[in-house]
């Protein structure tokens, strides 16, 4: 085996310039780790407002960093002290960092990947669905209830309405015109975000809104105001999400859904849950994987493979 690996890495903050190719020595794992050879690892809106400094109140970054944490791959040393993961294992999760051919890992954030995902779809899956998990459950969701997803054709939002539609809530989504078919296949309303979106929520959803949950950053005072007031609105997008009294949530230990990842993974390999892939990327081009996630027209998921 080959004693260095290859990661993509940032030593400062800016544009998709900014990254570029490290060889790093290859890493042991420590007590209570995991290595693993990542063969899928995948790209997300967060990656790149990290990278950009556009989140550096929330997610400060350590130079050099290594983007993302999406991975799918397979476990190849065990550090001291694990149980219940082994050399061989093939696992996706949590990775400390992504963009990289190797990764330590805490075995807590890995789950086993089920034979029928394909490595690319494992690598798609763990942010969105812990995150879509994550927010239907602060917000307490009953069946019967009247959801808004704001940015549902993303990742997270094709998980989320999925998940949501499956409880017996009624979700609206909004996305561009171009993927309107497409959430109506999930089971959402579609409305066509921007200005006059309220008038258009109104329209479709003439009993108003139970509870919004903000996956975009572009809309959120009209979604406390739709909602009437940010008691039952999530984000995992503004940064100021303070200012408006809306709760953002970024994942910490006490947030999360024990299990949601496992359910999910289960769930999409017994094809109960769709997330597409909508490019693969070569590891050596994470910059323009991350520059077309910017562009904010992805139905589904980027990966990167090593």
């Amino acid at each position: 085996m080959t004693d260095t690996y290859r990661a993509i890495a940032f030593t400062e903050y800016g544009d998709s310039g900014v990254l570029h190719v490290l060889e790093r020595e290859l890493p042991e794992p420590g007590p209570g780790q995991v290595r693993v050879a990542v063969r899928a690892a995948g790209v997300n809106p967060i990656d790149w407002k990290i990278r950009a400094g556009l989140m550096a109140a929330v997610f400060p970054a350590t130079f050099p960093a290594v983007p993302g944490g999406d991975v799918a791959g397979v476990i190849d040393a065990v550090g001291e002290g694990v149980s219940g993961f082994a050399v061989g294992d093939e696992v996706l999760g949590r990775g400390n960092g992504g963009y990289t051919e190797f990764t330590l890992a805490d075995p807590a954030g890995l789950t086993r990947k089920p034979e029928a995902l394909s490595w690319e779809l494992a690598a798609a899956l763990p942010v969105v669905v812990s995150t879509a998990y994550r927010a239907l459950n602060l917000l307490d969701l009953s069946e019967g209830e009247t959801l808004l997803i704001d940015g549902a054709a993303g990742g997270v939002g094709t998980i989320a309405v999925q998940l949501a539609v499956a409880r017996g809530l009624t979700v609206v989504g909004t996305a561009s015109e171009a993927n309107h078919e497409y959430l109506r296949s999930l089971g959402a309303v579609p409305v066509q975000y921007g200005e006059g979106l309220a008038e258009r929520v109104r329209t479709v959803a003439p009993q108003g809104l139970d509870a919004s949950f903000d996956a975009s950053g572009h809309s959120l005072a009209t979604l406390v105001e739709l909602t009437g007031g940010p008691k039952r609105v999530v984000s995992i997008a503004a940064a100021d999400a303070a200012d408006h009294g809306v709760r953002f949530t970024s994942g910490s230990p006490a947030e999360q859904v024990p299990g949601s990842l496992a359910e999910g993974a289960a769930l999409a390999a017994e094809g109960k849950l769709t997330l597409p892939i909508s490019r693969v990327y070569p590891l050596a081009e994470a910059g323009a994987a991350q520059d077309e996630s910017a562009a904010g027209h992805v139905r589904g998921k980027l990966v990167l493979v090593p």
